[in-house]
């Protein structure tokens, strides 16, 4: 039983029930392929209102642990993102990934987290002080000779390391492993209950090496990731070679 929040600190209560739904097919409580049960019984089930199931069902969506068609919401099978087939047209799109997340542990991905200041003119976005040092994300794409194709930084501000406690553990240096898997990053914001929104902006980078060795055009990704209350949480650069290491925008309505 989901009991409401009593307090401001509690995560939003569609992120409890979807842990508990989560963890029902963890367990294979709730066998792969089986339907879960109907929204008005999972309403009654968690004391909650049907928004709240609605929004718990779309995080297990995104996460392709449930798929749903005409006839429910099914537990996904093994390497089944499609077990059934959808009445219409897909309308959910995915969060942003971070960068090389899901690449992170291959021989020609190299991921790096230091403790240091951010450029000078993003400490203040980043709520802290001339010279205060952070967590600092570096991710590089090699190519089959070693260069690279793709390179991303990423700064976190204090907010960040306030509310998640993911990267609250990496404080001052502690923990920072050689090859860091943060793949699960956004999906960290969303369960410390913050409400994100992505702004990227694209563009050539100046000067005459917009092209790579290669003769491959450079593009630009500047992205600030921020919480509900208008503070940045991440901001991150990304320099990459559009035709080798493409970079796709996704979101989330």
């Amino acid at each position: 039983m989901v009991e409401p929040a009593s307090e401001a600190a509690e995560p939003p209560l569609y992120l409890r029930v979807a842990a508990a739904l989560r963890e029902d097919l963890a367990q294979r409580r709730i066998s792969p392929g089986t339907r879960l049960p109907s929204e008005r019984s999972l309403v009654q089930r968690y004391h909650v209102n049907r928004q709240t199931v609605r929004s718990a069902l779309q995080l297990l969506r995104d996460e392709r642990l449930v798929v749903t068609d005409r006839r429910g919401t099914f537990a996904a099978g093994a390497g089944d993102t499609t077990a059934a087939e959808p009445a219409g047209p897909a309308l959910t799109a995915r969060r942003p990934s971070f960068p090389g997340g899901p690449r992170a542990a291959e021989a020609l991905v190299r991921a790096s987290l230091t403790w240091e200041p951010p450029p000078t003119p993003l400490a203040p976005r980043l709520l802290l002080a001339p010279g205060e040092p952070t967590l600092v994300h570096r991710h590089r794409v090699l190519g089959p000779h070693g260069s690279a194709l793709q390179r991303a930084v990423s700064w976190f501000s204090r907010p960040a390391l306030t509310e998640i406690p993911q990267l609250a553990r990496y404080r001052r240096g502690r923990d920072c492993h050689r090859q860091p898997d943060l793949r699960l990053l956004y999906h960290w914001m969303h369960q410390a209950g913050l409400r994100i929104t992505h702004r990227e902006s694209v563009g050539m980078p100046p000067g005459p090496t917009t092209t790579t060795a290669g003769g491959a055009a450079r593009l630009l990704v500047h992205r600030v990731v921020s919480d509900q209350h208008g503070h940045a949480l991440e901001i991150t650069d990304i320099d990459f070679s559009a035709q080798s290491a493409p970079w796709t925008y996704e979101f989330s309505a």
